[in-house]
């Protein structure tokens, strides 16, 4: 059992820090931002970079990634023995930095990408690339060096990111379990919907982008089965179900959509020429998601359910700010980026 003066510690501190954060009502202040280097002196005051914006725009993403990381850290760390789940939150980042690392690898790029130092909770070696084998070697992203598929085939890179994916979510599904009801009622309500919209965005993005078959498409989603709660109202199913669904819609007929659970994230039908619109979709999915961890973080004070939605809302930030970082470096306005994700709406 946590000790109760952790949790109460490291609540009181994630509301400080969300207090500062670009959630909620500030996040209109991010739309104030004509240019780049207005968006780094809002975002870090204290340390603004003279860079040429070339460089800034990279610079800025390492830092507001590196910043929302080390606030969850220092969350996590209140606790004497964090349990699994949170840990894995952080090692989010992990998986993240290592599908870019693989990628560039295999591209013969150059130049190694960034990643975030996660301290004592980073297991993959990134000093090593571009040596795959010596950077996760003994870690448990050691199965990777056995999937033939990520290094011949011609969608190797989709494969690996579904893969990491599955190994992710399935992990910290998991790890979820291990805590008592009490501890994982919000986080298993937020968690469930986030597989099924991710399984369903990835449907999407595969049917759109790249023609994939139905039956190919399957092997990218993330099958948990969820248990299922009386309390909050989720019967047992598994979290593909929505994204295999999806698969027999016609991608040009609004109608056709009418009965699917997630219709409302899908953009609206505006013209005669209709055809679904999966980084709409993405974001709408996301706004949903953030909302619910905004509205269930103050829900139930001092629990890992809490410390969960603070998570969520710190990475939504990251997401918010690195858009607004990017279509400043394309000629946007931050309102322009804001008004896109409607987050201030």
């Amino acid at each position: 059992m946590l000790v109760t003066g952790e949790r109460a510690y490291a609540y009181a501190k994630a509301c400080g820090i969300i207090r500062k954060s670009f959630v909620g009502k500030r996040i209109h202040a991010i739309a104030q931002a004509g240019k780049l280097y207005d968006l780094d002196r809002m975002v870090f005051p204290d340390e603004p970079k003279g860079l040429p914006e070339k460089e800034l725009l990279h610079n800025i993403e390492k830092r507001i990634m590196g910043r929302s990381a080390n606030s969850i850290i220092s969350i996590v760390k209140c606790f004497s023995d964090p349990p699994e789940f949170l840990i894995l939150l952080i090692r989010s980042y992990e998986y993240s930095d290592l599908f870019s690392a693989i990628s560039a690898s295999l591209d013969k790029r150059k130049t190694a990408p960034a990643h975030v130092d996660l301290g004592r909770f980073q297991t993959v070696r990134f000093g090593a690339w571009p040596n795959i084998k010596a950077m996760v070697k003994g870690t448990h992203f050691e199965f990777l060096l056995h999937e033939n598929e990520i290094f011949n085939s011609e969608h190797g890179i989709n494969y690996l990111q579904s893969i990491l994916d599955r190994h992710f979510y399935n992990a910290l599904w998991k790890s979820v379990f291990s805590l008592p009801e009490r501890d994982r009622l919000i986080t298993e309500k937020i968690l469930s919907d986030e597989i099924s919209l991710k399984n369903s965005s990835w449907a999407l993005r595969l049917r759109t982008y790249y023609k994939m078959p139905e039956r190919k498409v399957k092997d990218h989603l993330v099958d948990i089965q969820s248990r299922g709660s009386r309390r909050l109202g989720i019967r047992k199913r598994s979290l593909a179900e929505e994204a295999l669904q999806c698969l027999n819609y016609p991608l040009d007929s609004y109608l056709a959509w009418s009965s699917w659970r997630w219709k409302k994230f899908l953009n609206p039908p505006d013209s005669e020429q209709w055809r679904a619109d999966p980084r709409y979709f993405q974001n709408a999915a996301a706004r949903y998601l953030y909302r619910l961890a905004g509205h269930y973080f103050h829900f139930s004070p001092f629990s890992l359910d809490s410390i969960f939605c603070f998570i969520k809302l710190k990475q939504f930030e990251e997401d918010i700010l690195t858009s607004c970082a990017e279509g400043l470096g394309m000629g946007m306005s931050a309102r322009d980026s804001v008004s896109v994700l409607k987050v201030g709406q």
